[in-house]
């Protein structure tokens, strides 16, 4: 059952997605918001990267701090590390001292290397066709307790929510786009064979096959030689005649 807090917490994620303008803006505001949460629970400094892979798509990346996207980067490079190891099996995932857990020894010195001694993957709920985690870092060991933990999969839960919620809107805004596209190629395009029409005294399905065979021999798209066409009428040149 959510808390009132939770809710207040769920309001602050979707304002978020109000006040972004793409999915990686929405994904660097979460992790501000992630870390600050987890600060708090821990009583100590903590700081997230936020991992999205869509199927098809290269990871995006989004950190509270650069230091965070760096360490995210790096794990996904090296394929090993307790963000990705919370992604697989879909639970939080705890490096609990780098000098100690020999899980994910390469990793282990890229964190140490950075300057931390502390790790936690935490995954968010999504779809079979993508996912993501939360990876935060501290720089002391020990960092993430049971209660830590359990605030920070409070957390991920809410932000699964407000991510899925943040890419349905990006799809369809991308769907939207990309109709538009098409409306507006195809506007060109039948234009384009109205001159041919015109020019040419034939057919609809005649001019479309004259265009098309155009398109093939310079090797231009066909929306780019229907704008040409339309380019030179706009001009004022004429022709009697459409040749491919």
């Amino acid at each position: 059952m959510d808390t009132p807090k939770s809710d207040d917490q769920f309001v602050q994620l979707h304002d978020l997605i109000i006040g972004s303008t793409n999915v990686a803006d929405f994904l660097t505001e979460l992790s501000g918001v992630a870390a600050s949460t987890v600060s708090d629970a821990a009583d100590v400094f903590i700081e997230c990267g936020v991992t999205l892979r869509r199927r098809k798509r290269s990871a995006t990346v989004a950190g509270s701090t650069e230091r965070a996207v760096v360490l995210d980067k790096l794990e996904q490079v090296l394929g090993d590390g307790p963000c990705i190891a919370s992604l697989d099996a879909m639970k939080p995932m705890v490096l609990s001292d780098v000098e100690t857990d020999t899980r994910w020894p390469e990793y282990q010195k890229v964190l140490a290397d950075h300057g931390c001694r502390s790790a936690l993957g935490v995954p968010l709920a999504l779809d079979k066709n993508q996912g993501a985690a939360l990876n935060f870092f501290a720089a002391e060991p020990d960092v993430f307790t049971p209660d830590v933990i359990h605030k920070a999969e409070g957390l991920a839960d809410l932000a699964g929510r407000a991510l899925r919620l943040a890419l349905r809107i990006a799809d369809a805004q991308s769907l939207a786009d990309d109709l538009r596209a098409a409306m507006a190629n195809r506007t060109t395009i039948d234009l384009a064979c109205g001159v041919i029409m015109a020019q040419n005294r034939c057919t609809q399905d005649e001019a479309m096959a004259l265009l098309t065979k155009a398109s093939s021999h310079r090797n231009q798209k066909l929306r780019d030689v229907a704008g040409e066409i339309i380019g030179r009428v706009s001009d004022g040149a004429v022709s009697t005649h459409f040749d491919p």
